[in-house]
């Protein structure tokens, strides 16, 4: 699944091909998406000028100038792309909106159909939207105060705590357990468990390992492509994750893997040590 690193290269280099265009027309599949279709919201789209692409967690927020917000999660194997209109449509594309003059069409491709598009009438409403989900705070604004806190109020492991989206928004199973490498963690470690420093050294490095992501353009390990639909090159970069049996390069110890937290975790048994 595309985890924050991916969803902010889809919309950095989707926002220069989007922001001040109009939407010419809007063409839904026969299919429904992880959310159903609404009836009515493909004709509040037409006309409608882009304003801005954002991204919240792994959300993508594409910001129109009526005040509409068209909120697009990709799933697991979404894709979200411009191509020219004489292109041929992939297989699996089940929306495509074409733009200005119909030369070019903005298109969500969704092999397995996880993804989803809904339409907000404003911020206000998509704001609660996200409350209601229990959206925590954005990596990057996470208030120290706040993250040793949560921590220390929690009896699961360091692991879990990085994956649950209430506490902190946008880390999925890669970055987790590269960020809990790059602060010399072990993923089974409780957060109650450790200390101030050590939660300090936790926040710092979930940032170091995402930011690091962003600029190779995120993780392509399957169907992931970005706005322009180039692969991204993490993945040449990892770690631990996707290594067992590997030696850690670091120390040279082969690393580890375990199911934890209903996923795989890798780890380097000697520089994340339990205790």
């Amino acid at each position: 699944m595309p985890e924050l690193p991916e969803v902010e290269t889809v919309v950095r280099e989707l926002r220069p091909r989007l922001v001040g265009r109009r939407i010419a027309a809007v063409e839904i599949g026969r299919h429904s998406l992880r959310r159903p279709w609404s009836p009515d919201w493909t004709a509040l789209l037409l006309g409608q000028r882009v304003d801005d692409v954002a991204r919240r967690g792994k959300w993508i927020v594409v910001g129109l100038k009526g005040g509409l917000r068209l909120v697009i999660h990709l799933g697991m194997t979404g894709q979200l792309l411009v191509r020219p209109t004489k292109q041929p449509l992939a297989p699996h594309t089940h929306l495509v909106v074409s733009l200005d003059r119909g030369r070019e069409q903005l298109r969500f491709r969704d092999v397995r159909r996880f993804g989803s598009a809904t339409l907000f009438a404003d911020g206000e409403r998509l704001d609660r939207f996200f409350d209601e989900a229990g959206l925590g705070p954005e990596p990057f604004d996470l208030c120290p105060d706040y993250w040793r806190s949560r921590l220390a109020g929690t009896s699961r492991c360091l692991k879990a705590v990085l994956l649950d989206q209430r506490v902190v928004a946008g880390v999925g199973n890669i970055y987790a357990d590269e960020s809990l490498f790059e602060a010399r963690l072990h993923p089974t470690v409780l957060g109650r468990e450790i200390d101030s420093r050590q939660a300090e050294r936790l926040r710092r490095a979930v940032v170091t390992v995402l930011n690091r992501a962003i600029e190779q353009r995120g993780s392509s390990i399957r169907d992931y492509v970005g706005g322009s639909g180039a692969r991204g090159e993490y993945q040449k970069e990892f770690r631990v994750y996707g290594r067992p049996g590997e030696p850690c390069p670091r120390c040279r110890t082969p690393v580890e893997r375990i199911r934890l937290a209903g996923r795989s975790t890798h780890f380097c048994p000697r520089c994340q040590r339990a205790c």
